[in-house]
């Protein structure tokens, strides 16, 4: 979730997997599709995801090449990126991740992780995904343990969230501080 353009394309095939991207922003997800067109494991859709199909959403879209888009208004993030801020505001549709693989045919057998940068919606992603989080091996996600967005969810609701469904956290790695306190993770949990 939040593909953005596919940074991670390469490093991705140089392991041989097979990746579905999804990216909700129109103009950024026609870059993504054409930036990974020669990668015959990697397909691409556009769509919004959260815990809920059919929902209608404000989508900020930010300054940063989409970046630090999200459903939730800028927090603290400000703080942190004081250059970015959002540009445009999209009406969006949601669907859950376990709608998007079912419709879309996709077996979840051939894809063992999870990949977030929702920026402070991770939790509802986790919400839609239930079935997939079944037969998953990894999550990987970026969070903040403080109000980078507002009404964001934090690396302790994630934390607790996934180890109700079986996962612990394997590591944290902190990128990016607050200056009155707080950090930006990425995160890796492991299913037991």
């Amino acid at each position: 979730m939040g593909a953005n353009t596919g940074q991670e394309r390469e490093l991705y095939e140089q392991y041989g997997l097979h990746v579905v991207w999804i990216e909700p922003i129109p103009e950024v997800f026609l870059q993504l599709r054409k930036n990974i067109g020669e990668y015959e494991n990697q397909t691409a859709y556009q769509a919004l995801i959260t815990d809920k199909d059919n929902g209608t959403y404000d989508f900020y879209v930010a300054n940063n090449d989409g970046a630090s888009s999200s459903i939730l208004e800028l927090g603290l993030h400000r703080d942190v990126w004081p250059s970015v801020e959002y540009e445009d505001r999209l009406s969006l549709r949601s669907m859950t991740l376990d709608t998007l693989l079912q419709d879309k045919g996709l077996s979840g057998d051939i894809y063992d992780a999870l990949v977030m940068d929702t920026q402070g919606s991770e939790l509802l992603v986790l919400k839609g995904a239930t079935r997939f989080l079944e037969r998953c091996e990894y999550v990987q996600t970026e969070a903040a343990d403080f109000d980078a967005y507002k009404g964001c969810c934090k690396v302790n609701d994630i934390t607790a969230y996934l180890e109700s469904k079986g996962f612990r956290l394997l590591k944290s790695w902190p990128f990016a501080k607050h200056a009155n306190g707080g950090q930006y993770f990425d995160l890796l949990y492991k299913n037991k």
